[in-house]
């Protein structure tokens, strides 16, 4: 008889044999504690075979948002530096334009901005990193800000460039000494270092997938597209035209590094945040939206979330492009880590696997039931 635990691997070696993606490495932890954890497949398939483990460092991709942008911004926001209701132009003189005066910092967070999901900033910043907030700032925007939810990278580059200006260090910088230092990370980073790529799932070769995007546009004659394996380098082509590393992607980390940066958001074990803070990550501020966002998260009582039906409506989560996912219920203090590398060899189109992130959660949440914690 297989045991709950054997159960989410089985599971997950399923679909690494089904190609839905090449590795998974998940961690399922309950009040500080992991409960379960495995290492499947092989994180790097070509030109050579490695397989993952549970220290294997994936490209978390839009990860960033909440574990990077949104932690440093609640920092701000504890710290009055920064409100939710201010506006963005306040701080960017960019958005001092008409239809961008009304664009809050909560809408930033909680992708309500009118601002759309996604643009080709090095192409519209006509390769010069400087001008990638302009750029932003010169484009229409879709809808009234605050009236609906549209998914947008451009609003998280906006606040990391944001936070660079309101503190007058780099985004790197403050990751570091912020959060990383401070949780003693050792496999967490931006742009990882060339010697640790064994260590590290590989993705996609070059940028098929932005590259098939722009092709039908007025960027489709764009000759600079990365043609190489990317492997240790940023799979975003915005963040990886922004340094490698931006507001909205950019960071690396392990399963359990990734765990620690989630902890940061449950009210009994941040250590960064006040308890009270992490009030925010559970509170839907989009009530009467087509989505429901708290602060730089999406919360499972959004239809059809990745939360799947097993979670509390008041848990929070984000997945990253690459095949990355993090699901926090702050209630039961559970935190569900999937990382795999589904972008990695494939030919297009890449799998959606939403439907195995809530198959996932809902048999780690069985395993958690059927096996409950040692008494302390």
């Amino acid at each position: 008889m297989s045991t709950p635990e054997q159960n989410i691997s089985t599971f997950l070696a399923e679909r690494v044999a089904a190609g839905d993606f090449p590795s998974a490495v998940y961690l399922v932890a309950e009040r500080g504690r992991t409960r379960f954890a495995d290492a499947l497949g092989n994180a790097v398939v070509e030109p050579q075979r490695i397989a993952a483990s549970l220290e294997t460092i994936y490209d978390l991709a839009s990860l960033t948002k909440p574990l990077v942008t949104g932690l440093l911004c609640a920092r701000r926001v504890e710290a009055g530096e920064l409100t939710l209701d201010s506006s963005v132009s306040r701080y960017l003189p960019q958005f001092e334009r008409t239809d961008k005066q009304p664009i809050t910092v909560g809408q930033l967070l909680t992708h309500s901005s009118g601002l759309p999901a996604w643009q080709p900033l090095y192409i519209l910043a006509h390769g010069e990193r400087d001008r990638a907030l302009a750029a932003i700032a010169n484009l229409e925007l879709e809808y009234q800000p605050g009236t609906s939810v549209v998914y947008s990278d451009l609003g998280f580059i906006v606040l990391g460039q944001l936070l660079e200006l309101l503190t007058g260090k780099g985004l790197v910088e403050l990751a570091q000494t912020e959060i990383f230092r401070p949780l003693n990370l050792k496999h967490t980073s931006f742009n990882p270092e060339l010697a640790a790529r064994s260590g590290i799932a590989a993705c996609e070769i070059g940028n098929a997938y932005e590259r098939e995007t722009c092709r039908n546009t007025k960027a489709g004659d764009y000759k600079h597209w990365r043609e190489e394996l990317i492997w240790g380098q940023v799979h975003d082509g915005n963040a990886y035209f922004l340094g490698g590393a931006a507001g909205h992607a950019g960071l690396f980390s392990s399963a359990p590094e990734t765990l620690a940066l989630a902890q940061q958001f449950v009210a009994a074990q941040t250590s960064l945040l006040k308890p009270k803070t992490c009030e925010l990550f559970r509170k839907n501020l989009t009530s009467g939206l087509n989505e429901a966002r708290s602060f730089a998260w999406q919360l499972a009582e959004t239809k059809d979330s990745a939360a799947g039906p097993d979670l509390a409506r008041d848990s929070f989560g984000h997945s990253g492009f690459t095949g990355t996912s993090c699901w926090i219920d702050a209630g039961q203090e559970q935190i569900f880590i999937l990382l795999t590398n589904r972008t990695h060899a494939r030919t297009l189109p890449f799998v959606n696997i939403n439907s195995v992130r809530r198959q996932f959660h809902s048999l780690a949440v069985a395993a958690l039931a059927k096996s409950p914690p040692p008494k302390q």
